[in-house]
């Protein structure tokens, strides 16, 4: 990959994102899966660029939305609608009603209280909305609190009890159809055990709604597949599949898989240019022109990128914060890296960027997000324009008096 030349194209800060990658991981995870019934469900949030779900979707994909702009992006990107799932805790009743009437595959329900809301605007629709619950299975994921989502304490999902309770509720309902069952305990998952444990729960769950005559159709395992950012051991997905397998035996269920680290992360890069050097006392600085407003991850979680330098540099490697523009102490992308001397228009390359970066970006300070470029079958495509301040502005100019 020529970074240099991707840089003098289409300058800097920039995403870079490996098509041919992400098809790799997409069918390593679906042949784990053959033998049973499966739909790959990609998670949207991941990366939301529509080139990237159409992608997908030409490899066969649905799509796991959590809010009703991605459930448009995923129509617009060529999902069909029996393939598209919208999740999240709080939607809104024009969400919820667009999600009905758009006729997608089912909607996952995170409370008794959004069952109501579920329950009564499809009432007010003179529709039967096709449903999934969320269960909470009070399971550790062993990963970082902000990504846990499998206990307790976390907002996702309902307990097993209450889960039951409104499973009856909507097989007695005339406008609510079950044909589902969703557990989702964390992202970046690098043991098997919990996940074992929360669908062996789950299923058990399923075996006894079976008992009192409600029969789902689809075990939904969510995602959180962990992947390699520095030295992780990761689960092989041969190994996942047989380990939710092994929870459903006497079940006729198609299973669903939401990835989205898994197939987006290692396929992305962030392409940023440095600025200057700075020393503070003893404190190295290498300042570069992208910013916590393009990747927030390392500020957010204190998340670690490989950083790699692209010069001509042969000095020693000395310890330096790599920071950028932005007025705050936490822009900063690595503490403490080891990198050569560098120079004014050097540039560095932040690995493993494809999966919550530009999604999760914003335009504080003003700043216009980066452009995102997509390489496949050796080729670079622009997918998406770099922001200019027109643009930023846009929404407001008009209200100027």
């Amino acid at each position: 990959m020529n970074f240099k030349e991707l840089a003098s194209t289409y300058k800097t800060p920039l995403y870079i994102y490996d098509l041919d990658y992400m098809s790799a991981q997409y069918k390593e995870l679906k042949e784990a899966f053959k033998g049973r019934k499966s739909i790959m469900a990609y998670a949207i949030k991941s990366n939301s660029n529509l080139s990237v779900i159409k992608h997908f979707a030409e490899l066969g994909s649905g799509a796991d939305c959590v809010s009703i702009g991605e459930v448009r992006r995923a129509f617009l990107a060529g999902i069909p609608s029996y393939k598209i799932i919208f999740s999240g805790v709080g939607k809104s009743d024009d969400e919820i009603r667009e999600a009905i009437q758009k006729d997608i595959l089912y909607i996952n329900v995170e409370s008794e209280a959004e069952l109501g809301r579920v329950e009564l605007i499809a009432k007010e629709l003179n529709s039967v909305c096709r449903i999934s619950i969320r269960v909470n299975p009070n399971i550790d994921p062993l990963t970082h609190p902000y990504i846990s989502t499998g206990l307790h304490d976390n907002k996702f999902g309902v307990e097993i009890d209450a889960a039951k309770r409104m499973y009856i509720r909507a097989n007695n309902s005339e406008y609510l159809d079950p044909v589902g069952i969703h557990f989702h305990i964390g992202s970046q998952l690098t043991e098997l055990e919990p996940i074992y444990e929360s669908a062996a729960i789950v299923a058990d769950m399923v075996r006894s709604l079976q008992s009192i005559k409600i029969e789902l159709k689809f075990f939904d395992v969510g995602g959180g597949l962990g992947v390699k950012y520095n030295n992780e051991t990761t689960i092989k997905p041969y190994d996942y599949a047989q380990a939710i397998f092994s929870t459903l035996k006497g079940l006729d269920l198609t299973i669903i898989c939401e990835p989205g680290r898994f197939l987006t992360a290692n396929a992305g890069y962030f392409l940023t240019k440095v600025l200057y050097e700075k020393q503070n006392g003893s404190k190295r600085f290498v300042v570069v022109d992208g910013a916590m407003n393009d990747l927030l991850r390392p500020s957010l979680y204190k998340a670690y990128h490989k950083i790699e330098p692209i010069t001509e540099s042969k000095s020693e490697l000395s310890q330096a914060d790599v920071v950028g523009p932005v007025c705050e102490s936490g822009d900063f992308f690595a503490k403490e890296c080891m990198l050569p001397t560098l120079e004014h228009n050097d540039l560095l390359v932040v690995h493993s960027a494809g999966a919550y970066g530009f999604g999760m970006g914003s335009n504080y300070n003003t700043r216009g997000r980066s452009a995102e470029v997509a390489l496949k079958g050796g080729k670079a495509k622009l997918i998406r324009r770099r922001e200019e301040f027109e643009d930023l502005i846009a929404l407001e100019k008009e209200f100027l008096e």
